[in-house]
């Protein structure tokens, strides 16, 4: 069963989704050749630990970090290292998830250290694009399938890979609930959509092929044949008057929406 929020619960996941894109936007602006991922790690632990937020990452199912840094090929689930150092042109992908007073929110953006590489820019922009034509599915009386169909047709219309391994998610009180929420699939199929539902809409795209495999570590996630691979998230309530986007500031709304 998808949980249906109600508006205390909502109230805190906006002011919860709010913090959170202040600090991954913070983070991002002060990427640099040379730093580590470990580095970018403790600055997000800093900057959550300020605003009061908890890390919901940080001891689940043993995991020792505040976020997630995917590097290049690398997709999701990206652990930091002292041994991961960045390099111009490098496409990083930040996750973060973190709740305020109870509830969660959980975003994921990415950035280029110092110079974009013309395949990457085309790479997250269509991620980008996916997520919002996504995002624009979320109404009352649609279907989940929706959301997921859209997402998978703005991919591949641009010639890039969906993940099919793993997925978005609800969200609220955990980091992770019902339902799962596939970057692919068919229109019109699933549970229908209601107000008061809160998702965690993700797409995970490659330029290449979508097989992906776990690293050694246990958590990192890399394309099968290296190619570059983007990972954008956000977390979105349904309102009466259609989706709302909780880990926005003001200079990301797009006009989409």
């Amino acid at each position: 069963m998808i949980p249906i929020k109600n508006k205390v619960a909502l109230r805190k996941m906006e002011t919860a989704g709010r913090l959170l894109a202040e600090v991954c936007q913070e983070v991002g602006a002060t990427l640099a050749s040379g730093m580590t991922t470990l580095h970018i790690d403790s600055l997000v632990s800093k900057k959550l630990i300020a605003r009061n937020l908890v890390s919901c990452t940080k001891g689940y199912m043993g995991y020792r970090h505040s976020s997630c840094i995917s590097v290049n090929d690398e997709v999701v689930h990206g652990v930091p290292s002292d041994k991961k150092v960045l390099a111009a042109g490098d496409l990083v992908k930040i996750d973060i998830c973190a709740s305020h007073d109870g509830y969660c929110a959980d975003m994921a953006r990415c950035f280029f250290v110092e110079e974009e590489k013309v395949e990457g820019k085309k790479l997250v922009e269509a991620a980008q694009q996916a997520l919002d034509a996504g995002i624009a599915q979320m109404r009352v009386g649609g279907r989940l399938g929706d959301i997921s169909a859209a997402i998978q047709r703005v991919v591949e219309q641009q010639g890039f890979g969906v993940v099919r391994d793993f997925a978005g998610h609800g969200i609220g009180k955990r980091m992770h609930e019902e339902p799962e929420i596939l970057n692919y699939g068919k229109q019109g199929q699933g549970p229908l959509l209601q107000v008061g539902m809160a998702f965690a809409l993700e797409p995970m795209i490659t330029a290449g092929s979508y097989e992906v495999y776990i690293t050694s570590d246990g958590w990192t996630v890399k394309t099968m044949d290296k190619s570059l691979a983007a990972h954008v998230e956000d977390t979105v309530i349904l309102t009466e008057n259609g989706p709302k986007i909780l880990t926005r500031l003001n200079n990301e709304e797009r006009e989409e929406l």
